[in-house]
């Protein structure tokens, strides 16, 4: 029979067995704040404008692509770690595929404003894999280290040092170390919410049904009064009668009592919503996928860049030794941005870039969602550009037949105000 194995212990199991015993360690002596980090796990998650929010915002960070460049002299040149990049890339862990971490990562960023990773490595000290740990956790001091104590639903603990963790925050104000709750912001808004859908639900259930006074014509006994009542009530004032029609006979007159249920308009119901929105920096647009050009420019540069970039530090620092990092390794988090412009910006950007050699063939396709080509990787110019600092020799005529560019096939004469070549098509967006 195949031993049982838990979750735990297959992700923590051979380097729980490493660990220092517990009593070795000392809590944390913080400054201005509490060395315990509590997971808010409330219902904002339950509602379903915080969830497609969020969601918004995680959809499209799972969709950034890392890598692994060395900047040798300011020049980008070829990592010396593939698999660094392999694993931030396609699996960064065994049970998740890039795209699912990511968006775990920007999930937990959003609902908690802490998110930590955890850097395995094996006993030679290579990363193995990179693994988001949901839980709560306490700071702790061991020789002169600060390390994290996660505590997980089960009761279980796993030590780690911070050198280990991957450390992202939002809204870090007065702690120490940790992002503030949503708690006191996002709460009242969302009760606030419920609140008003729950009487939107009771308004339509109560307009469902009559309301009334029966009225006897003749005097009854209590007794026969409270039957006649609920006999009346049992036929007639139930879900069953969905007809919403009662009929007496001369014993007894139904005056009927106005139902005028008051529910909230949808300019109120929308307003509520955009504090939400306005909360986790997002809009309607964003979350409906009904943005244009200029709204995902926004979006992501307010939002989903500077998630790249803590990201991309965080990452560097905490993967990459101080004589790795002096040496130009770095992890940077990019996304194709053009993805979601439209044709004829794609057009525009994309013969401009390739005539000034600024984009290869095959990056070109890919902007169209179009396969790479063989060969596709070489870069190609324009004979309407020449060298800056050849620019004014040039122009005199100074410059000589052989470096002079050359003229096209046929001897025709290069027309200067090739409209690939000139400013005027410049994109609209010249960082792309």
């Amino acid at each position: 029979m195949k031993e049982k194995r838990s979750f735990f212990g297959m992700v923590f199991g051979r380097e729980q067995q490493q660990q220092p015993p517990a009593q070795q360690y000392t809590q944390m002596q913080m400054m201005n704040s509490s060395p315990t980090f509590y997971d808010f796990t409330g219902d904002g998650y339950d509602s379903d404008t915080v969830r497609s929010t969020v969601d918004g915002f995680a959809r499209n960070v799972g969709k950034l692509k890392a890598k692994h460049i060395r900047k040798i002299n300011g020049k980008i040149g070829p990592p010396t770690n593939d698999n660094i990049e392999w694993l931030l890339s396609v699996r960064p862990n065994r049970f998740m595929n890039a795209y699912i971490f990511y968006y775990r990562l920007a999930t937990q960023f959003m609902m908690t404003n802490n998110v930590f990773v955890w850097i395995r490595r094996d006993a030679m000290n290579r990363i193995e894999g990179f693994y988001p740990l949901n839980s709560a956790c306490e700071l702790l001091e061991h020789q002169g280290e600060m390390y994290v104590r996660f505590r997980f639903y089960d009761g279980k603990t796993y030590t780690a040092p911070y050198y280990d963790i991957i450390h992202l925050r939002r809204f870090y104000f007065n702690d120490d170390m940790w992002g503030e709750s949503n708690r006191k912001a996002l709460n009242p808004i969302l009760n606030l919410i419920s609140i008003t859908n729950q009487g939107i639900g009771n308004a339509v259930k109560s307009s469902a049904f009559i309301r009334g006074i029966l009225k006897f014509t003749s005097m009854l006994k209590p007794d026969d009064m409270k039957a006649q009542t609920d006999k009346f009530q049992a036929d007639y004032l139930t879900a069953a009668n969905s007809g919403g029609i009662a009929a007496t006979d001369a014993k007894a007159e139904y005056q009927e009592l106005k139902n005028d249920p008051k529910m909230i308009d949808d300019k109120q119901m929308n307003a509520m919503e955009d504090k939400v929105y306005s909360y986790f920096g997002s809009n309607k647009d964003i979350v409906q996928s009904s943005y244009d050009e200029a709204e995902w420019g926004a979006y992501y540069e307010s939002m989903i860049e500077p998630f790249a970039i803590q990201m991309g530090l965080e990452f560097t620092y905490k993967i990459f030794t101080d004589g790795q990092q002096g040496h130009g390794n770095e992890i940077i988090f990019e996304a194709n941005r053009l993805q979601y412009a439209s044709n004829d910006t794609k057009v525009k950007v994309v013969e401009s870039l390739i005539d000034r050699a600024m984009m290869s063939i095959n990056q070109g396709l890919e902007v169209f969602n179009l396969p790479p080509i063989e060969g596709g990787e070489k870069r190609i110019m324009s004979l309407n550009f020449i060298d800056a600092d050849m620019a004014n020799e040039y122009q005199l005529g100074k410059v000589s037949k052989a470096a002079a560019p050359p003229a096209p096939k046929g001897g025709e004469e290069q027309n200067d105000d090739d409209s690939r070549g000139g400013d005027d098509n410049r994109p609209p967006n010249s960082d792309v």
